[in-house]
């Protein structure tokens, strides 16, 4: 390992495509360079973001990327799902600047990914053991890796990395052939409101998916709508740029799913997904009509028919909601991992993760005990 160099780059948009996408792989969108590219190429991340942009890359012996990983230089804790502002509040209080910090993550995204991207699986100790070089040679509080796939948490162990855990709500394909294969999985009072929220929802309305080709400008400035508001009441400033969406249309229109719900041709609130290699990814949702039941349609239960009809094993619709129990979607662990190179506060935050994680593993097996599917004999 001491004989591997890795280095920094501007940003992934400069960095060849083919040579990315061969670490990072076919199943994820959201570490593919399309993705990653768009968020730089639209402004969405880089200068007066918060979210500078330095991908660490190590090259192979023929010259190419043989693994590479998504680093942002953040200023601020935004944009994230896993809150450290306490953290931060507690290194500031001993006089010191919790930012600049190192962010390993897919920005704006929280979807469990690969956070490590290997062409040569053999080098996930040298990107790590680089990672931790970048912080310490320029004096930085900390280096977080977010939302990271559960197969890769163990190398993030190996190198003595504090390990946070979390849950989501996921909801999983059990084989079925259709909604109401899945429907009959479910006790008779849950499978009878979910058949009661979807009529009402619906109704009145006309449901259309819009996937490749039909995606138009025309869809997006629909859509950007949607998403300000939302963003505007969730995080006071929506993350995105308009032209994100464009580029998103423009180079990955076969991985996205927009979900329009229409009333006399007019659309009125809409859902954005992508679609990876066995997984729906619910993103982003708004609407311009408040509509009983509609976000539990548009968001839930049309991704749960999509998902089926196209034989994926699962949908992950993003962080938090509760909400999601009772509609068939489970919580399963989510895992991030954190560099912390100052002993005294490296032994705070492991003391804190400690009993976060026995509360959490608590709060999901409850939850686990209180979905809506028939309970075994």
């Amino acid at each position: 390992m001491s004989d591997v160099v890795a280095r920094i780059a501007a940003g992934v948009a400069d960095l060849p495509r083919d040579q990315w996408d061969a670490c990072a792989g076919a199943d994820n969108p959201f570490v593919s360079w399309d993705f990653l590219s768009a968020l730089e190429r639209s402004g969405s991340v880089g200068e007066g973001t918060g979210w500078q942009p330095l991908p660490l890359l190590i090259d192979g012996t023929d010259g190419r990327i043989a693994a590479a990983a998504p680093i942002y230089a953040k200023s601020h804790s935004q944009g994230e799902y896993v809150f450290d502002h306490g953290w931060a509040d507690a290194w500031h209080r001993t006089g010191r600047r919790y930012y600049p910090k190192i962010q390993i993550a897919a920005p704006f995204s929280p979807v469990p990914g690969p956070r490590l991207l290997l062409r040569d699986k053999g080098l996930a100790p040298a990107l790590i053991a680089g990672i931790e070089t970048l912080v310490e040679r320029n004096s930085l509080s900390s280096a977080h890796a977010t939302f990271v796939a559960p197969d890769q948490i163990a190398h993030f162990e190996a190198a003595g990395w504090l390990i946070r855990e979390d849950s989501q709500f996921h909801w999983s394909n059990r084989g079925y052939g259709c909604f109401d294969d899945f429907l009959a999985d479910l006790s008779s009072a849950k499978r009878k409101n979910i058949c009661k929220e979807r009529a009402r929802a619906v109704e009145g309305l006309e449901i259309v998916h819009l996937t490749g080709h039909d995606l138009t400008e025309a869809h997006w400035d629909i859509f950007w709508d949607f998403y300000q508001d939302t963003g505007a009441r969730k995080w006071g400033t929506p993350y995105l740029t308009r032209s994100f969406f464009s580029l998103l249309g423009e180079t990955m229109a076969d991985r996205v799913l927009l979900m329009l719900a229409l009333r006399q041709g007019r659309a009125i609130a809409g859902a954005l997904n992508l679609i990876g290699a066995d997984t729906l990814y619910g993103r982003y949702w708004g609407c311009n009509e408040e509509v009983p039941n509609l976000h539990f349609e548009l968001c839930y239960y049309q991704a749960i028919d999509v998902a089926i009809a196209r034989g994926l094993a699962r949908v992950e619709a993003g962080a938090q909601g509760g909400h999601k129990l009772a509609r068939g979607y489970a919580p399963e662990p989510t895992f991030s991992a954190h560099f912390i190179p100052d002993p005294g506060f490296r032994r705070a935050v492991a003391d804190f993760l400690t009993a976060e994680r026995a509360g959490v593993q608590q709060d999901r097996q409850w939850l686990a005990e209180r979905t809506p599917f028939r309970k075994s004999d």
